[in-house]
């Protein structure tokens, strides 16, 4: 007679079961030629990289005469050393030697569980050619060592990225942080591209690049600003199966489509990065379009240097005015204004806010923002009472059909604020408020 401890224990796992079969096991990522599961592999030879201080590491090199879509990185290398003054109207504190940086990751939403396997660093060298220095991860006990390896890279200058301030430089904090390795590059200089591309080169209409879908990529950006074409080029959704395959096989011939890629990312990223700098050396007279000249003015602007965003607004109005672009022209328009304003010149200013206030495809709150500053205006300044009074009516017309203007301009404290204004002025008019 069975006990009950035997009566369970059939329950639980019946004694004619076949034996549950061991878990799969992830394959064992590869540390260096010895260890590679597919002897007829070329393991990482393919690669032409060699080991330095338990790290893989490939290095290529440009001569200043190769080309990189219309122009030569000889090119691009005397516009960084030309515009390298005006890097911090990018990023404070920015300075020469620039480190430009890109990684390759296991995932693209980032998270804990997401690595960089590769982290791809260029620099411009003093004879006007470019290098590239990749950490390549064979192995995820190798990790802390690339970590290490790439911190000492990156902490040589002023970082450069395309999206790093939002994805790679948080990734590697976070790596840091895991290994708990003392390390960081938060306090290090860092430009990232991406946010000045998307105002000096925007794509399409005016209503595309409000709604945040302008294509404003680092293959968009090249293919449209330095005429590159890239040929064979891995997709970037591609990119984790591959490393995720040659961990498993140990071949590393997949990689080296995602090797070229990111060092294509690198030489993109270093010519942008290179002409956008030039751009801010040369200021006004060197925008070739209207939305590079107020890209312009705004970052002067931001500077406090107002003369050089005064020059980069007006050379704006100018090419707008040619080329008939009425949404540029009133970005144009109103960053002068307030350029003028602040620099007390006010007539001038008011010239720029009426032109606003009477354009047909001004939008509303663009309007109306106008004709506040120019009841301001006469109010105050001018004296004139009656045109006070019309451009403060018609701030109060144009904010209420300014649908997508600030909350704060359409709650009923802002229209009362506006009805006070009025108020005043009639009193002023009737002579009871002197």
């Amino acid at each position: 007679m069975s006990t009950l401890a035997d009566r369970i224990r059939g329950i639980v796992r019946p004694a004619t079961a076949d034996p549950a079969p061991a878990p799969a096991r992830p394959p064992a990522p590869v540390t260096g030629e010895s260890q590679i599961p597919n002897p007829e592999s070329p393991g990482l030879t393919c690669l032409n990289g060699e080991w330095r201080d338990g790290c893989f590491v490939v290095e290529r090199r440009w001569n200043p005469d190769v080309g990189h879509g219309r122009d030569a990185i000889g090119t691009y290398a005397e516009c960084m050393d030309e515009g390298a003054v005006d890097a911090p109207l990018f990023a404070d504190a920015a300075r020469a030697p620039f480190v430009f940086f890109d990684l390759e990751t296991t995932g693209l939403s980032g998270g804990a569980g997401t690595l960089a396997f590769l982290v791809g660093c260029g620099t411009f060298l003093a004879d006007g050619g470019f290098e590239t220095t990749q950490y390549v991860l064979t192995t995820y006990g190798g990790e802390r060592r690339m970590l290490e390896a790439v911190h000492g890279r990156l902490t040589q200058g002023t970082m450069v990225s395309f999206n790093g301030k939002s994805f790679d430089a948080p990734l590697l904090e976070s790596r840091f942080a895991f290994h708990r390795l003392a390390r960081s590059v938060a306090g290090q200089p860092h430009l990232d591209a991406l946010h000045p591309a998307r105002q000096f080169w925007p794509s399409g209409g005016r209503a595309f690049q409000a709604s945040g879908a302008s294509d404003c990529s680092l293959t968009s950006l090249e293919r449209r600003l330095l005429g590159v074409r890239r040929k064979g080029d891995v997709d970037g959704f591609e990119v984790p199966a591959r490393y995720f395959q040659f961990l498993r096989t140990g071949d590393a011939r997949p990689l080296e489509a995602v090797l070229e890629h990111n060092r294509q990312d690198l030489l993109t990223l270093a010519a942008l990065t290179a002409r956008l700098l030039r751009l801010a050396r040369l200021g006004a007279d060197g925008a070739r379009t209207t939305r590079e000249a107020i890209a312009l003015g705004r970052i002067y602007v931001r500077a406090g240097d107002d003369g050089r965003a005064r020059a980069a607004f007006e050379r704006a109005i100018d090419v707008a005015a040619a080329r008939d672009d009425q949404s540029a022209m009133v970005d144009a328009l109103r960053g002068l204004a307030g350029t003028l304003r602040r620099a007390r010149a006010f007539e001038e200013a008011a010239v720029c806010w009426c032109r606003l206030v009477d354009m047909a495809d001004c939008p509303a709150g663009i309007a109306r923002e106008a004709a506040e500053a120019l009841a301001i205006h006469h109010e105050h300044r001018v004296r004139d009472l009656a045109a006070a009074k019309t451009f403060a009516l018609r701030s109060l017309e144009r904010g209420a059909a300014a649908p997508g203007i600030e909350n704060a301009q359409r709650t009923p404290r802002w229209a009362e604020g506006v009805r006070y204004r009025v108020a005043r002025i009639e009193r002023k008019l009737s002579g009871r408020l002197l």
